[in-house]
C-alpha cells in the first residue's frame, strides 16, 4: 500500500537536496540510501522525491533541466517556505534529517559562543550561523561543484563559502546559498575587504585602490587579471543580484 510522505520526511529530503550536487540525486548515493533505510522507503523513492523537489527549483528549470513532475502539494508548500525563509526552513530540514536518522539533535543558542553541558559531557555550541556553517558551506560548494567562481581553483581545502551580505547584517539569509559565492581563500579575503566585488550581472569588479598596484606581479596575475570577467555560475542557487548590489554599494563600486 502506498504511504504518503510526512512533512518530516519531505523536510529531510529537502536537507539532502541542498547538501548534494545535482548529479548525486540518484538511488545509488550513500546518503540517499541511509535516509531511505531509516524511513522505510526505497532509495529509488527518496531519489524520486529529490527530483520532485528539483522540478520546483527555478534555476534548475531555467537551465533546461527538469526534475520529475510529480511534486505533491506538500512538496510545493515546503519549497514555498524554503524560498520565503531560507534560514528557518533550512534549520528545520536539518533537524528533521538528524532526527529521522536517529542522531543527536543540534543545539542552537543565541550567544556568540558558550559551553553547553549535555549528559555530563561538555561541548562547544556556537550561535546558529556558526554552528551551521557546514550547511551553508556544503550548499554553496556543491552548487559550484567545489570550484572558485573567479579563478577556477578546485581544491576544497583552499575554498571558502563566502557570504555576500555578512551574517551580522541579515539574519534571514545567513544560510541562504543565494547569499554565497564559492571563492578561493585569496578571493574570499579580497571580497570581504572590498578589494574586489561582483556586479549584479555577475562581472568581477576591482577596487580603485587595488588597480594602483600594477607593479605587483602576483596581484596582476591573481586579482587584476580578472577585472570584467564573468564569474562561473553555479548549477543551483545563483547569487541574488540584490545581495551583490548591496555588497557593491557598501564598498563604493560602480556597476
Amino acid at each position: 500500500m502506498r504511504r504518503d510522505w510526512t512533512r518530516d520526511e519531505v523536510l529531510a529530503a529537502l536537507h539532502l537536496y541542498t547538501q548534494l550536487r545535482f548529479g548525486q540525486l540518484h538511488k545509488g548515493n550513500a546518503d540517499i540510501k541511509a535516509l531511505a533505510a531509516k524511513i522505510d522507503r526505497t532509495p529509488s523513492s527518496v531519489a524520486m522525491k529529490l527530483t520532485n523537489l528539483a522540478s520546483l527549483d527555478p534555476q534548475i528549470t531555467a537551465n533546461g533541466r527538469k526534475g520529475l513532475p510529480g511534486a505533491s502539494a506538500l512538496d510545493r508548500a515546503v519549497w514555498g517556505e524554503f524560498a520565503s525563509d531560507w534560514d528557518t526552513t533550512a534549520l528545520a530540514a536539518q533537524d528533521s534529517y538528524v532526527r529521522l536518522l536517529g542522531d543527536e539533535p543540534t543545539t542552537y543558542i543565541d550567544a556568540p559562543e558558550a559551553w553547553v553541558h549535555t549528559e555530563g559531557r561538555t561541548r562547544t555550541a556556537l550561535v546558529r550561523v556558526r554552528a551551521n556553517q557546514h550547511l551553508f558551506r556544503r550548499a554553496v560548494l556543491n552548487s559550484y561543484n567545489s570550484t572558485c567562481c573567479i579563478s577556477g581553483l578546485s581544491d576544497e581545502r583552499l575554498l571558502i563559502a563566502s557570504h555576500i551580505v555578512p551574517w551580522s547584517e541579515d539574519h534571514r539569509n545567513r544560510l541562504n546559498p543565494q547569499n554565497g559565492l564559492c571563492l578561493s581563500a585569496l578571493h574570499d579575503r579580497a571580497f570581504d575587504q572590498g578589494l574586489i566585488a561582483v556586479s549584479p550581472d555577475h562581472r568581477v569588479l576591482i577596487s580603485a585602490a587595488l588597480k594602483t598596484r600594477t607593479g605587483d606581479a602576483f596581484l596582476r596575475s591573481n586579482l587584476l587579471a580578472y577585472e570584467g570577467a564573468t564569474i562561473a555560475m553555479p548549477e543551483r542557487f545563483k547569487p541574488d543580484p540584490a545581495f551583490l548590489r548591496h555588497h557593491c554599494e557598501r564598498f563604493g563600486f560602480s556597476f
